[in-house]
């Protein structure tokens, strides 16, 4: 669950117009390269492209959960990134649809095995998960520093709820009111889930249970185009690896964590889904076997 958007993104050598984007894009591309069965569930408005639904149907997603609402505006995002890639300006944000989202899961979709609650105001994230009817194997929840700004006691009711919160380092660090991460991870795992995925940019991730660390370099990249999407490609790479393993303890999340990252580094060397949209296993696969030999001693 998440946006399904319009963005527009301008970098230091290039201006990309209109095209594709939301959180709920990239991690149904990235999950689509596993073997999963995923639905997104979305909203969009009547000026959105037939093109961008075929393209995700064609992927094997399912999409009959996107509503479309033919008189309204698709939610709308245009961002501005410096030379270090770690700053970004936001120009506009324009809710659009999004404003009066009110998701229904529909009932072959409330037994989902897996839920990834892509980043959105936490109301709208437990509207879903009080639908689901399954005792899911895992519920992942992606946020951000804004809701912990705007509406941090809805999204600490959400936290409650998950096995597994997936937040980069700056957002660790002020969810839980430590000065370092490995404190940041102790502090978030009394709030509820049972596993913190810590993501560090192109200084990769950490994976923290109650008793047990890991941590995985980024795959080195040559060069970035855009990393609009990295946190959500791994978050599609993390539970598409998950949906097709049979457990999930501590060494098959381990796993995901990799597969998380090697699908991140597929999606800053493209502007925008570009990258995403022409991925296939094999190429994933290969990468993960490279990456696997340079972080092996």
């Amino acid at each position: 669950m998440g946006t399904v958007a319009y963005d527009e993104i301008e970098t230091p050598k290039k201006h990309s117009g209109k095209i594709l984007g939301g959180a709920a894009t990239y991690i149904g591309l990235s999950s689509a390269l596993f073997s999963s069965q995923a639905s997104i569930i979305s909203v969009v408005g009547g000026d959105f492209e037939p093109s961008f639904l075929e393209l995700l149907k064609s992927k094997g997603l399912n999409i009959d959960s996107i509503e479309i609402i033919s008189k309204g505006k698709t939610f709308y995002w245009k961002g501005k990134y410096h030379k270090d890639w770690n700053k970004r300006d936001t120009l506009s944000t324009q809710l659009n649809v999004l404003a009066d989202f009110n998701p229904v899961v529909k009932k072959e979709d409330t037994y989902s095995e897996i839920i990834v609650l892509g980043n959105l105001h936490p109301a709208v994230q437990n509207s879903v998960l009080s639908q689901m009817r399954s005792k899911t194997k895992s519920v992942i929840l992606d946020t951000m520093n804004f809701w912990m700004d705007n509406s941090l006691q809805e999204l600490l009711k959400v936290i409650k709820q998950v096995n597994i919160i997936i937040i980069n380092d700056e957002e660790a660090i002020q969810l839980s009111g430590k000065d370092t991460l490995f404190a940041a991870a102790t502090e978030i795992l009394k709030m509820g889930p049972e596993h913190v995925v810590i993501k560090k940019g192109e200084h990769g991730a950490m994976l923290f249970s109650e008793k047990e660390f890991f941590t995985t370099p980024a795959y080195p990249v040559n060069k970035v185009e855009d990393p609009t999407g990295a946190g959500d490609s791994f978050a599609g790479g993390f539970a598409g690896f998950l949906s097709q393993s049979k457990d999930l303890d501590f060494e098959t999340l381990k796993l995901a964590v990799v597969h998380g990252t090697v699908l991140a580094s597929f999606c800053v060397e493209g502007f925008g889904t570009s990258k995403m949209e022409k991925l296939n296993k094999e190429t994933v696969e290969k990468r993960f076997k490279e990456f696997k030999k340079y972080t092996r001693y």
